[in-house]
């Protein structure tokens, strides 16, 4: 590109807010020496910020740069929005599919020129009077320039520092280095003031300081880098997401952020003014009616010594129970948010069970005067609208009534969000950040969020102050754990083009009958095991399809899908709950439908009729087998691998990760094994993997796309100490980047040295290896090659499986 231009729109900015930002800017450029010109917009309601160059600059660089003189221009005013990062043209660093991205009008244009737009102003936000001149004058930038002025801007890289998400951090990786400020930054005592917010008081706090508290609540936003590297448009999707508020006197920064703000001020000797203004509730007489178990007992302990704060347990560990327990402990009235009916109504039952409340609901008149029957625990959505004021259970969704969240929810001593991780949706966060409760307490299975939005919850709810390991509930269960791969011949049929996007995949997938046919019959095999197993699908077509085809198999199959109305699913849960406990069923549903708060604990079998990716579904669909239920011995997964597909291969690969955190063990039948067939990490595969190799009676094949010399310098030792012959399947030299061609021919030519075939294919995806055609190891590891420490592997010992996979090549 040949220019840099901040697009600063009338519409989203009032006159002075739109001047004030630009004079930012405008001030950090004559402080750096950098020549730029301010253009008003075609509208007049606008201004444009551009800098020019005088030789094409990548769109990546230039943006950059202006990111760094963003970033350095709000370390003076920290007012300047974060929505600026959002302004800069060109927005994406090449052209995006279906269109030309986010454009900008050029300056100069006759007709809104003679109406005195579209120029040229200075400093006053007057027209220059001979515009051409100006413009001919400007000076113009090289790219050694430019990257000269990003080192100087922004020491700390061009967004600054921001959010640290402590889910993410890795502690082998370099800090960056923190930010220059002193105690002389900060008045003698800050005042800050806890609420449904903590307001820090502004008055002698500087700028670079306030900079610096502000974007303790802010991140960048993972969707809007997706987008980008996928070459989708940006538009509304911010570079930053910001979680804090200001008025004239105060900075507002969320609840969760309150141990980050106090070491920033402990750090530079600053004394603290704390005063709290949260609603401390009314006591309620109400009393534990059971026992927690010992892990159980621990969470409780590690919540109630905060006000705030996130337990992350799995499906089954009892987060209700515990939720009832803090009601018990803290004996202030409660409002318990969900954010499904179906929940609510788990919720009222639970705390019914396990709470003694001698309290009487807080009297109030119908419209006739008469007095209205309320029950100790209230309850807001599901159709009703009755809150006691002591224990209420609300749906969020009726909490919020257009753009305001309803204030009766200031009334409350607590706040308990069940499935936490929901609060980062926008309409939730409104209502965390209006509820000013002492006591705020978040239950998860899930923390991490697939959008990258999981800093939001910890910011709303606190810090997870207490996690309960997967590995360990899964060895603690009576039950074991398995998943079962079946691969399948499914691929990209011929009518399909190029752009065969995951929709098409899904529409195939559902119609492929040589599919669906191994699906249907693995569940009829598994049904006459005596297993009772539910499908999930993606699409609700597909579960009618399913459900249709195996009812003339299996006398119970109810179909389940998250079009039903409340009172279709209540029934559906009803029929299924009234089926003899010596009778089988199946269930066949989407997987919206089985999210939280679906409880069937009967349920021992999945199968996983359509490909997902991401780890949390993985352990939610998981979730729905763990509840125990007597005479359960073993749970299953049917994983439907799609190997011939690259991008389903790779979904499958991120699964695999995925079951290896919640404990699940890998085999090749449903049928009982003597042998235990793990799930192995970068970290602990190898000694096995080796000892199969050497002990290989016949032939190796290792399918490994990529190769490099370490890795094959180190392989020789174990691949030369076999008896068995040996072959190598690897990508052709021609399919990497020319300056990795002859590494990767002299690795080919190290192994074929050796005497170990090699065979070369055209960008093939797979990663395995097969010992006697009967010991598979199948993954995300590239086993000539290093990978990332996330990589995952099975060992399975299937003849099918083996076969399957030679299939595939």
């Amino acid at each position: 590109c040949r220019f840099l231009a901040f697009d600063f729109d009338g519409k989203e900015y009032t006159q002075e807010e739109l001047r004030g930002d630009v004079a930012a800017i405008r001030d950090s450029c004559d402080e750096k020496g950098i020549s730029m010109a301010v253009e008003c917009s075609r509208s007049g309601k606008g201004i444009h910020f551009w800098i020019f160059f005088d030789e094409n600059i990548p769109a990546g660089t230039a943006r950059k740069f202006g990111s760094s003189l963003i970033t350095y221009s709000m370390n003076k005013h920290h007012d300047l929005s974060f929505k600026t990062y959002d302004r800069l043209i060109p927005a994406q660093d090449t052209i995006p599919k279906g269109g030309f991205g986010n454009l900008i009008a050029l300056p100069l244009q006759k007709v809104p020129r003679d109406q005195g737009r579209s120029v040229f102003v200075d400093e006053n936000f007057n027209p220059y009077a001979d515009q051409w001149n100006y413009l001919y004058n400007i000076k113009k930038y090289n790219l050694s320039e430019i990257e000269r002025f990003i080192r100087e801007l922004s020491p700390m890289g061009e967004l600054g520092i921001l959010h640290k998400d402590t889910e993410d951090e890795k502690p082998w990786e370099s800090k960056k280095p923190t930010p220059d400020i002193t105690k002389h930054d900060f008045p003698e005592i800050v005042n800050i003031v806890r609420s449904n917010m903590l307001y820090i008081q502004k008055e002698g706090i500087s700028g670079t300081a306030l900079n610096i508290l502000k974007r303790l609540a802010a991140f960048r936003n993972p969707e809007f880098y997706k987008a980008q590297a996928m070459r989708l448009s940006t538009y509304e999707k911010p570079r930053i997401i910001s979680c804090s508020d200001e008025t004239e006197q105060y900075l507002c920064l969320p609840r969760g952020l309150e141990d980050e703000i106090y070491q920033i001020l402990n750090d530079n000797g600053v004394k603290i003014k704390r005063s709290s203004k949260t609603n401390k509730g009314r006591k309620i007489d109400v009393v534990f009616n059971g026992e927690l178990r010992g892990e159980q007992q621990q969470a409780a302990e590690a919540l109630l010594a905060h006000d705030n704060g996130i337990l992350s347990a799995t499906t089954a560990f009892g987060k209700t129970v515990i939720g009832a327990h803090l009601i018990a402990q803290r004996k202030v009235n409660t409002l318990v948010l969900v954010h499904r009916t179906n929940l609510l109504s788990q919720w009222k039952e639970q705390l019914n069970k396990f709470l003694i409340i001698k309290e009487e609901p807080i009297a109030e008149l119908t419209p006739k005067g008469r007095k209205k029957k309320k029950s100790i625990i209230g309850q807001i959505g599901g159709g009703k609208n009755n809150p006691s004021g002591i224990i209420d259970v609300a749906v969020m969704q009726s909490l919020v009534s257009g753009e305001k969240v309803k204030e009766f929810i200031r009334n409350y001593g607590m706040v308990i969000v069940d499935e936490c991780h929901h609060v980062s949706a926008f309409s939730f966060e409104k209502i965390l950040k209006t509820a000013n409760s002492k006591y705020v307490y978040g239950l998860t299975a899930t923390p991490t969020r697939q959008d990258g939005h999981h800093p939001i919850i910890y910011m709303q709810c606190g810090k997870i102050r207490y996690r309960v390991d997967a590995k360990s509930q899964a060895e603690a269960r009576p039950f074991e754990h398995f998943v079962i791969p079946r691969f399948t011949r499914f691929q990209k049929p011929a009518h399909r083009d190029d752009k065969w996007n995951i929709t098409d995949i899904y529409n195939d997938i559902q119609n492929n009958e040589i599919r669906n046919n191994l699906i249907i019959q693995d569940v009829i095999d598994a049904v006459d095991r005596g297993r009772n197993p539910i499908i999930l699908t993606e699409r609700t077509g597909h579960v009618k399809y399913l459900a249709d085809r195996l009812k003339p198999y299996i006398k119970n199959v109810i179909a389940m899908t998250g079009g039903s109305s409340q009172k279709q699913s209540r029934e559906l849960l009803q029929i299924t709950a009234d089926i003899p406990a010596d009778e089988q069923f199946v269930l066949v549903a989407t997987g919206k439908y089985v999210g939280e708060g679906f409880d069937m604990p009967r349920l021992d079998t999945l199968f996983l009729a359509m490909p997902i990716s991401w780890k949390g579904t993985i352990q939610q669909y998981a979730g729905r087998l763990h509840r125990l239920y007597e005479g359960k011995k073993e749970v299953q997964i049917y994983d439907y691998v799609d190997v011939h597909v690259a991008m389903l291969e790779n979904m499958y690969q991120k699964r695999l990760r995925g079951y290896a955190t919640i404990g699940y063990k890998a085999k090749g039948t449903p049928q009982p094994l003597e042998d235990v067939h793990s799930i192995f990490d970068n970290h602990n595969f190898f000694p096995v993997y080796c000892g199969d190799i050497i002990a290989a009676q016949s032939e190796v094949l290792i399918v490994s796309p990529f190769l490099s010399k370490r890795r094959v310098l180190s392989a020789l030792n174990y691949l030369t100490a076999t008896n068995a012959t040996v072959t190598v399947v690897t990508k052709l030299p021609e399919n990497y980047p020319e300056k990795d061609r002859a590494i990767i021919e002299e690795c080919i030519h190290l192994l074929t040295q050796h005497g170990i075939t090699v065979k070369t294919r055209d960008r093939i995806h797979q990663k395995f290896a097969i010992v006697d055609q009967r010991i598979v190891w199948y993954g995300s590891i590239n086993l000539l090659s290093f990978g990332m420490s996330e990589e995952s592997i099975m060992r399975i010992e299937s003849v099918d499986i083996a076969a399957e996979l030679l299939g595939s090549m």
